[in-house]
C-alpha cells in the first residue's frame, strides 16, 4: 500500500476519533500494567469487571503483595488463565518494589524483564502510560493490518516492526488504538462489517462483506 493511501486511512481514523484510548480501566501506571497483563487472551470488558473491585483495594505494588496470590485470585477468577496471571502479578509487584522503587519503569527492556510482561504489554504501557509512539500488536492489529493491506506479515513481532516503517510518524502515537478499535467494532474476524466501514474505498481486502 502506498504512502498516500496509508495517510488517507489514518486521517479518516483521526477525523472520526481524534484521541483514542485503551478501553482497559486503570487509576495509575501500575494498575494499567496489571490490567494489560490480565488482558492476555481475555476481553477488556471481562478484565474491567474484575479489576474495578481489585484496584479499590490494591492500586500499588505494596498493596498487591499484601493482598497476596490467593486474595488476588478471588478478584480475577473470572478471567482466563487466572492462576498463572495471579502468580505473575504478585511476582512483578515484588520486583517493582525491590528493584524499581515501586515505580513502573519507562524502559522497554526493563518492562519486558517483569514476570508476565511480553513485547505487546511493554509497548502498550510505554504508549498509554508514557506517551511513546509504540505500536502494540494484538490479534486485532495483526488481522486488520494484513487484511486492509497496510502490511503483509506472518507474526505479531514482524507486524509491529513493519507498521513502524510504513506508518508516518504523525500517526504512530495512536495507530494501534485506531487499528484495535477498527478490528473490534467494524473489521471483525469472522464477518467484517464492510458496509459501514469508513475506509472501505481505501481497503485492499478482496472479500468485502457489503451487506448485513
Amino acid at each position: 500500500m502506498n504512502k498516500a493511501k496509508i495517510n488517507a486511512i489514518f486521517q479518516i481514523f483521526s477525523d472520526n476519533n481524534p484521541h483514542p484510548k485503551t478501553e482497559l480501566e486503570s487509576v495509575n501506571n501500575y494498575t494499567l500494567l496489571v490490567a494489560v497483563v490480565l488482558s492476555a487472551q481475555a476481553t477488556d470488558v471481562g478484565v474491567n469487571k474484575a479489576t474495578r473491585g481489585l484496584f479499590k483495594v490494591a492500586d500499588t505494588p505494596e498493596k498487591m503483595l499484601k493482598l497476596g496470590e490467593d486474595g488476588l485470585k478471588s478478584y480475577i477468577k473470572t478471567i482466563g488463565l487466572f492462576n498463572a496471571k495471579a502468580k505473575n502479578v504478585i511476582a512483578l509487584s515484588k520486583k517493582l518494589v525491590e528493584e524499581y522503587n515501586s515505580e513502573v519503569p519507562e524502559d522497554f527492556e526493563k518492562l519486558k524483564s517483569l514476570p508476565g510482561v511480553g513485547v505487546k504489554t511493554a509497548n502498550v504501557v510505554l504508549n498509554c502510560a508514557f506517551g511513546h509512539p509504540t505500536i502494540a500488536v494484538d490479534t486485532h492489529v495483526f488481522r486488520v493490518s494484513n487484511r486492509i493491506g497496510l502490511v503483509k506479515t506472518k507474526t505479531a513481532d514482524a507486524t509491529g516492526d513493519k507498521l513502524l516503517k510504513v506508518i508516518p510518524k504523525e500517526w504512530q502515537m495512536h495507530a494501534h488504538h485506531w487499528l484495535i478499535l477498527h478490528g473490534r467494532y467494524i473489521c471483525k474476524a469472522r464477518k467484517p462489517e464492510c458496509y459501514r466501514c469508513p475506509i472501505i474505498a481505501l481497503c485492499e481486502y478482496d472479500k468485502k462483506v457489503l451487506q448485513k
